[in-house]
């Protein structure tokens, strides 16, 4: 059963956060962050899926980076920046990681602030 895209805009547990990753890929949840408003999307298909929805709730693209969060790993591997969504040259981001440190650790926070 497919599961809708959802902000979290809120706490979300690691319990749903793993019903989540069972149901999708297994081990991973892929989620989007905008590191601007706080919030993530996550139970897409593709990190672009959730890009959008967030882009139709008013996020700008600038301040969105999909990761992998992956709910039996603990805080270092927990989050996994890569995601095609990531390559942005005109934001000096040529990879499909996140190159800038300080926006790394803003996901991580964001994360671990939502991530309950």
């Amino acid at each position: 059963m497919a599961t809708e895209i959802q902000i979290i805009k809120n706490k979300i547990t690691m319990t749903a956060l793993k019903e989540l990753a069972c149901e999708r890929f297994g081990d991973l949840v892929k989620a989007v962050v905008d590191v601007e408003a706080g919030v993530m999307a996550i139970g897409g298909e593709m990190h672009s899926d959730e890009e959008e929805v967030l882009l139709s709730a008013g996020s700008k693209q600038e301040n969105l980076w999909g990761v992998n969060l992956y709910p039996d790993k603990c805080e270092d591997d927990f989050v996994e920046f890569d995601s095609v969504i990531n390559i942005r040259p005109r934001q000096n981001n040529r990879s499909r990681g996140v190159e800038d440190i300080a926006i790394r650790e803003k996901i991580k926070m964001i994360v671990s602030n939502l991530v309950d």
